[in-house]
């Protein structure tokens, strides 16, 4: 499996004896595994299907809106199958600072806002709606917290 944005531990921290490579844009020096520093929009340094499944899990908002069909197309080309998980544009929590409605407000109300929070930088953060996310993997499933929907995931078990 490859673990695309993998951070500290990622994937591993759930399953961890699965053969699982990590690629994310910085170096992972405590990575427990395998680890290759990559920016998957700008291609990966795999053949094409070298793995069974390719594992995203929210970090397809993050990738800046005119690199995803790049990014998407590389998760695509090295693996036989993908599991590509974003939050939910329609959730009312934003879940980067975890605040209220923070995604739904225009960026310039947002940086202020933002400020209150717990998360990261807001201009990296683009929330894609279900059909943005549909255009690049395929059909997405809903991942439900009570009757809303909390994020999307896309997923090919080809």
């Amino acid at each position: 499996m490859l673990d695309v944005g993998c951070g500290r531990i990622g994937l591993r921290a759930l399953e961890p004896d699965l053969d699982i490579t990590g690629v994310d844009l910085v170096d992972r020096p405590d990575y427990p595994g395998p680890f290759v520093r990559a920016d998957a929009a700008a291609g990966l340094p795999f053949a094409d299907g070298a793995f069974d499944l390719v594992y995203s899990s929210s970090v397809i908002e993050h990738v800046p809106p005119p690199q995803r069909d790049a990014f998407a197309a590389e998760v695509r080309r090295v693996g036989r199958g993908w599991f590509v998980q974003t939050p939910a544009r329609s959730f009312p929590i934003e879940p980067h600072s975890l605040l209220p409605g923070a995604h739904w407000l225009p960026i310039s109300l947002r940086r202020r806002y933002w400020r209150l929070g717990a998360g990261s930088d807001v201009d990296e953060i683009h929330i894609l709606r279900r059909h943005e996310l549909e255009q690049l993997f395929g059909p997405a499933l809903r991942e439900r917290f009570g009757p809303l929907t909390k994020s999307w995931i896309a997923l090919n078990l080809s």
